[in-house]
């Protein structure tokens, strides 16, 4: 069994036809894809951008992640022979012998919660299962990896998680909810690991000693997550597997003419990947500086393993939301990654482990401990 633990989604997904996922789409993830490449299971993500920490702030993302989950609904009602919802790993495990694709619900940036920790329990009503506590510049509940200065951001230093983020990670814990430290700062990942009483996963992350990525996280942290008994999901984001200044150089330059060809005042990737103009020069750039193989990306699953242990790490592809290599470009080349696993020396066991059983040994475990607590 196949799990892919982030997968985004369009703020138009389910509602335009070229983001219907039950159909022949233009997204990296549709069920068609994950049905010839064999990917059984994703995460599907409720994403929403930083915005400003006010009332207004707040309000828009939170109805912009309850459109999220209307269209993960959708999906699912729209396809019940196909897919359904899996809230628990034992349903992830029953849909896969009943030869149905399971959709999980994960959550990226805690921003669309407010400040308002009911927001996590209807999250956790709607089949969220996993927190990822920012995105890139901080919010109410902790530092990011990366800043946000036109919202007031300075680098995290030494400060993680606030008060209102230790009651969020608590609270995750009492509901069974996974807590996602991909995207925090390092201070705010050590003082996650302290505070939470159940294992902490890092659902799409790279290994910073290949990549000194501010996203990648570093030995010592890949160390914490594993003893906390948790798991990182090494992610196909070729910056994070390679850096390439000039390429990312190249695609900003290109989405800023974009933007202004059509009119608007920055570029939106659900309005504009389409756009002829974007569509040739990502094809000049991608001539020109090439994106990363799964050569590069077994590379990190490997130091990744060899830092946590073969008990820790998992596979994710930030489909839908930049990830993309060549050899595993969408979920129709699944079926890759576990060739280039083999080529490794990784045997049936480990890539079991690899694609989904320390996962799903995760998720039930903070289940258990959330069983124990009492919600």
């Amino acid at each position: 069994m196949t799990i892919d633990t982030h997968v985004d989604i369009p703020q138009a997904y389910m509602q335009k036809a070229r983001f219907d996922a039950g159909a022949d789409s233009v997204l990296k993830v549709d069920l068609a894809k994950m049905e010839r490449g064999g990917l059984d299971a994703a995460f599907f993500v409720v994403y929403v951008e930083q915005g400003p920490l006010t009332a207004e702030g707040y309000g828009r993302a939170m109805r912009l992640a309850d459109e999220k989950y209307d269209a993960i609904e959708a999906l699912v009602q729209q396809n019940p022979g196909r897919i359904r919802l899996a809230t628990g790993p034992q349903q992830v495990r029953q849909n896969h012998q009943d030869g149905v694709l399971s959709a999980m619900i994960g959550i990226e940036n805690g921003y669309s919660l407010g400040r308002r920790l009911d927001r996590l329990d209807a999250a956790h009503a709607r089949g969220a299962r996993y927190l990822g506590l920012t995105h890139t510049g901080h919010n109410a509940i902790c530092t990011s990896s990366g800043e946000r200065p036109e919202f007031g951001d300075v680098p995290a230093g030494g400060k993680g998680l606030s008060g209102f983020g230790r009651s969020v990670v608590l609270r995750a814990n009492r509901l069974g909810m996974m807590i996602d430290v991909s995207h925090a700062s390092d201070a705010c990942v050590r003082e996650v690991l302290q505070a939470s009483a159940a294992p902490v996963i890092a659902s799409h992350s790279a290994a910073h000693a290949l990549v000194p990525h501010p996203r990648n996280i570093n030995d010592g942290l890949l160390r914490g997550i594993a003893d906390s008994g948790g798991v990182v999901q090494v992610v196909a984001y070729t910056y994070f597997l390679k850096p390439d200044p000039a390429r990312e150089a190249a695609e900003q330059a290109l989405q800023g003419e974009v933007a202004k060809l059509a009119g608007a005042g920055e570029f939106d990737s659900d309005l504009h990947d389409g756009h002829p103009a974007y569509v040739v020069g990502m094809a000049r750039i991608d001539a020109e500086f090439p994106i990363a193989t799964l050569d590069d990306y077994m590379d990190h699953v490997d130091h990744v393993v060899s830092v946590a242990g073969i008990d820790h790490v998992g596979l994710a592809s930030d489909f839908d939301g930049g990830g993309g290599i060549t050899g595993w470009m969408d979920a129709s080349e699944t079926a890759n990654v576990t060739r280039a696993l083999r080529e490794r020396g990784y045997g049936d066991e480990e890539i079991e482990k690899l694609w989904g059983g320390n996962l799903l040994r995760v998720w039930a475990e903070v289940e258990r401990i959330a069983a124990g607590a009492g919600a």
